[in-house]
């Protein structure tokens, strides 16, 4: 099992997990959860302890092992609310560019609170990131 991911999906409830965050971080994922749906049209999914995760792309690590990871997903984290944009951001500059205060890590958007983005920006970037990854992403 070495190399394998130890974040996978699990059959806990999302609106569950979503209604132990804090009352202002909860309404902030219950947008982005309503965004990576409609951007996916998969309902969410519990990854893990607290990764909510839509539908899912085959990838191959360095050990040329395949696996399976969302195609997009949140988390609130302590300090940000961390989206996962799988394909990263070259594609996405000039939305970025717009987006409002956030930080970024190779696949990784941080941002405070949704109030310091552009809401419509950020929803071009999710769609954007469904789009970019349909070619690898898995059904069923």
């Amino acid at each position: 099992m070495s190399g394998e991911p130890k974040t996978r999906p699990t059959s806990a409830s999302v609106p569950d997990f979503l209604a132990r965050q804090p009352e202002a971080r909860r309404a902030d994922c219950e947008a982005v959860c309503a965004m990576m749906q409609a951007a996916t049209g998969e309902p969410p999914v519990m990854w893990g302890e607290a990764i909510v995760g839509f539908g899912r792309y085959a990838y191959t690590n360095t050990s040329r092992k395949s696996f399976e990871w969302p195609l997009v997903a949140f988390s609130p984290r302590k300090h940000d609310l961390t989206l996962y944009i799988m394909p990263g951001f070259d594609a996405f500059a000039g939305l970025i560019a717009k987006l409002g205060r956030h930080k970024t890590g190779k696949s990784c958007l941080y941002i405070k609170q949704l109030a310091d983005v552009d809401a419509g920006v950020l929803r071009g970037i999710i769609d954007g990131s469904v789009r970019a990854m349909a070619p690898r992403r898995v059904r069923g």
